[in-house]
């Protein structure tokens, strides 16, 4: 059985919320409204209930390139309780990342969150690492999820270009800005950056050329996901951080999980023990 930690699935309950907005971020019927985006129709039977044969966890999150989580308080909290309340009430095996106003950071609240069930913290990576909120998370002992957030699309942009272009420097940027600046304040905080940090980890050689360190030093409580990926990527980020790093993660439903393509013990490690570890779960024998 193995876990999934990157998956998104709209309930009824968000969705209904989005639907009383009447600015973006909001959903005009199927139809996505946000700003610096052209209108995008939502496929709504990919947020129906999906098939997790096999799968021990399932974590779902909310849409950070939304926008919500900048919002100001009082129109990010009525979105991010309908996902909380939406998302704790799935069935098994899925469970839910917590979302957060980053707008104006309320700790307590977060902890409050958190208490419910919850699986850990994800943040956009277009947010600050405020260090009260992930004080909350070393308190409770659980990770953070860094996900690309908002951007604005090019004019006359191919539909894949958010993914491909701004999503990528996203990550990019908040894995050398966490090493740089926020790991020295929260050495004990365990993380894990989607996209496998938009290869990030891959730049070390251009990293020590202009000034940077650290090549050969892997961060044990540092982890990457491998959504959007293969077993090319995969495997060039396993010989520069080693496989107890990387997360299997699939960004369903608009991707799935890929197949590692680097033997049997490998896919064990990306699929099971490793998310277990990131999650502060125990290993099961089988």
């Amino acid at each position: 059985m193995s876990i999934d930690v990157h998956q998104h699935l709209w309930t009824g309950a968000f969705v209904d919320a989005l639907r009383r907005r009447t600015s973006p971020p909001r959903l005009d019927g199927w139809t996505l409204l946000l700003d610096g985006e052209p209108p995008y129709q939502v496929d709504p039977t990919a947020h129906d209930e999906r098939d997790t044969t096999g799968l021990e966890l399932a974590l779902v999150s909310l849409s950070s390139p939304l926008g919500i989580e900048s919002l100001p308080p009082d129109e990010a909290w009525p979105l991010i309780d309908a996902y909380h309340d939406g998302s704790l009430a799935l069935p098994e095996p899925f469970g839910a990342w917590a979302a957060t106003c980053h707008s104006e950071p309320d700790p307590e609240r977060l902890a409050k969150d958190l208490d419910r069930g919850l699986a850990g913290l994800q943040m956009p990576a277009t947010a600050a690492f405020d260090d009260r909120l992930l004080e909350v998370l070393t308190d409770r002992d659980l990770p953070l999820f860094v996900h690309p957030g908002p951007c604005a699309t090019p004019p006359g942009a191919p539909s894949w270009w958010p993914a491909v272009v701004p999503y990528v420097q996203q990550m990019h940027q908040a894995w050398h800005h966490f090493h740089a600046a926020v790991r020295p304040r929260h050495p004990r905080l365990r993380v894990c950056f989607a996209l496998l940090a938009g290869l990030a980890p891959l730049h070390s050689e251009r990293l020590m050329t202009r000034g940077g360190g650290g090549r050969g030093e892997v961060d044990p409580s540092c982890y990457v996901e491998t959504s959007s990926y293969g077993p090319r990527a995969i495997d060039a980020i396993v010989r520069e951080l080693g496989v107890d790093v990387v997360v299997n993660g699939s960004d369903a439903p608009y991707a799935t999980a890929p197949d590692p393509g680097l033997g049997q013990a490998a896919a064990h490690a990306i699929r099971v023990t490793n998310p277990r570890r990131l999650l502060g779960r125990k290993e099961t024998r089988s």
